[in-house]
């Protein structure tokens, strides 16, 4: 398991101030101590650097100014607790009771049964953030869950079937029912920017489906399984739709930028199943669709001044985005050394499987680091596979060796490095950095996590994208008619969380008509007797602005026709 190696070196203290060599090894050993401590000096009561956090609170970083980090995020607790879950019962254990807790706090998304789960971030003595912030953020119970029920699963093997039914399924259970009633529903992007629907969210909550449905049915919950299995089947196939014909993933359905995103890489590596293989419906870290996409996000950075003069077949460094400017728009740690990660994880299974494959779709990839491959499969006997191998090697280790030449002495590791200079910047000493670096690790030893279910799996004929349930058969008329004053040049869109309401697209959303202005009008015919949920856009100057939350709602007739009569919010 990915995470069988952190253990004997998890307790460890670690002081004073040591080179950084390029070479990933020796980085590796240097750095993955230090990162190790510092990780834990993150975790509440008794972490060095996170006074004032609750048991089991994850600190995201103990910068309190520019920026303030100090709190605690669904997503990223999560993240780190399936990085060393196995290990340090007692830590796992207050994991599970600081969550048990924070499930249940009432918060601006709402309580536990109104979207309060989808809460990203709290304070860490496990009180509500009730400040401005993008919310809801729909990846933290699917992550929450997935970290819990490997833990589950671990336990089960233990014989200790009775804390897992009695303690662990509740929580999870909460989780996963949040997951599959609001899997087609917006929210914000893990980068907190984009309220839309995201790559990273629906492969993450898909994983999280599968793998319910499967502890379900070991623990004798068979109820739920069958919904669960449904809704992962109807995640799949919308995940499907963030590829495009250009070569890459597109990161998310809105936001208005290329849609290159460090997104998709944290993707592949966070949904690794080695059991599937090269497997490009759920975009395995091997498959020609992940591999595609790999070379086209690191290609996008080449902006960056400390790129300059960096052939296209070594290590770069990466970042959340091409477009970013959040604090001058910098490589992240944690996006270069996922780039290594990702590479590390394909070694592993070709290596494995004893083959790799070279499709068109592949292709750029392998002919920028061995020029000259040809589409085909190249068994391990072959000199093609041992060229390919040997350079996919040195590629992910060339990606270390960034993040060791722009680490500092002492070993922390901060959010982001300057574009020009690799400074340290941002957030210092933040926890996913230096989790990161540890999974980064165990890939490159060809550690591998359990399997999650993802092999052989297929994607239906046809996608439901209703995730209430519902559909009667055929379809009804329905008339939204929305009152909305505009300025000259601006026009009312209206998306929802159906296909024929652009599945919450801004850039599909369907436009209305001003011919009864300032009532904006639009007829579509809707999935008979099923749950939808809609909300208008307004577009000016290429400018998208969504109504306030929360989404609007109606269950649309058996048949006839309805009318929905609303007014700009």
């Amino acid at each position: 398991m990915r995470w069988s190696r952190l253990l004997s070196a998890l307790l460890l203290s670690f002081t004073g101030v040591r080179a950084q060599s390029s070479s990933a090894a020796a980085f590796f050993a240097t750095e993955s101590p230090i990162a190790k401590a510092n990780l834990l000096a993150n975790i509440g009561p008794s972490g060095s650097k996170s006074q004032g956090a609750k048991a089991g609170i994850v600190v995201a970083s103990p910068s309190t100014s520019n920026p303030d980090y100090l709190y605690t995020w669904t997503r990223d607790s999560s993240l780190v607790f399936q990085t060393i879950i196995e290990h340090l019962r007692s830590q796992i254990d207050n994991f599970v009771g600081a969550q048990q807790i924070m499930q249940q706090v009432s918060n601006p998304s709402g309580t536990v049964s109104t979207g309060g789960l989808g809460e990203p971030k709290f304070n860490i003595d496990q009180t509500a953030f009730t400040g401005a912030w993008g919310r809801p953020q729909r990846d933290g119970p699917a992550l929450r869950s997935t970290a819990l029920i490997t833990w589950a699963n671990f336990l089960l093997t233990q014989g200790n079937t009775s804390y897992v039914t009695g303690t662990l399924w509740p929580i999870i259970k909460l989780d996963l029912d949040y997951v599959a009633s609001n899997w087609n529903q917006t929210g914000f992007d893990l980068w907190e920017e984009v309220n839309s629907s995201s790559f990273f969210t629906t492969a993450v909550q898909h994983r999280s489906l599968r793998q319910g449905a499967a502890l379900a049915t070991a623990i004798g919950q068979t109820s739920v399984v069958s919904g669960y299995t449904t809704q992962a089947a109807n995640v799949l196939c919308f995940l499907q739709s963030y590829w495009n014909s250009a070569g890459y993933v597109t990161a998310n359905t809105g936001g208005g930028r290329s849609g290159k995103d460090a997104n998709t890489v944290l993707t592949s590596i966070h949904t690794f199943d080695a059991a599937a293989g090269c497997d490009s419906v759920t975009f395995q870290p091997c498959s020609d669709k992940a591999l595609a996409n790999l070379l086209t996000y690191v290609q996008s950075f080449s902006i960056y001044a400390i790129n300059s003069g960096i052939p296209s077949n070594q290590g770069s460094a990466t970042g959340r985005y091409p477009e970013d400017s959040y604090y001058g728009g910098n490589p992240w740690y944690l996006t270069t050394l996922a780039v290594a990660e990702q590479l590390y994880d394909a070694l592993t299974v070709w290596n494995q499987q004893g083959s790799i494959t070279v499709t068109a779709i592949s292709q750029p990839f392998f002919t920028n680091l061995v020029p000259g491959t040809a589409t085909g499969t190249y068994a391990s006997t072959t000199a093609t596979f041992t060229a390919i191998t040997t350079a996919v090697k040195a590629y992910a280790d060339s990606f270390v060796a960034v993040v060791a030449k722009y680490t500092p002495a002492n070993g922390a590791l901060a959010e982001q490095y300057t574009r020009g200079g690799g400074v340290p910047t941002s957030a210092a000493d933040l926890t996913w950095s230096y989790a990161a670096l540890l999974t980064a690790v165990d890939a490159r030893n060809g550690v591998v996590p359990l399997s999650w279910g993802a092999k052989g799996l297929t994607v239906p004929s046809a996608c439901n994208t209703n995730s209430g349930g519902g559909g009667g058969g055929g379809t009804v008329a329905v008339s939204f008619n929305v009152q909305a004053t505009t300025v000259f040049g601006e026009n009312i869109y209206l998306a929802g969380s159906v296909d024929a309401l652009a599945d919450w697209s801004p850039d599909n959303a369907l436009l209305l008509s001003a011919n009864s202005y300032p009532t904006w009008k639009i007829t579509v015919n809707l999935p008979a007797n099923t749950q939808v949920q809609y909300k208008y856009i307004r577009k000016y100057n290429g400018a998208v602005t969504w109504e306030s939350d929360p989404n609007m709602q109606i269950t649309t007739p058996a048949s006839g026709s309805y009318t929905a009569n609303d007014s700009w919010r």
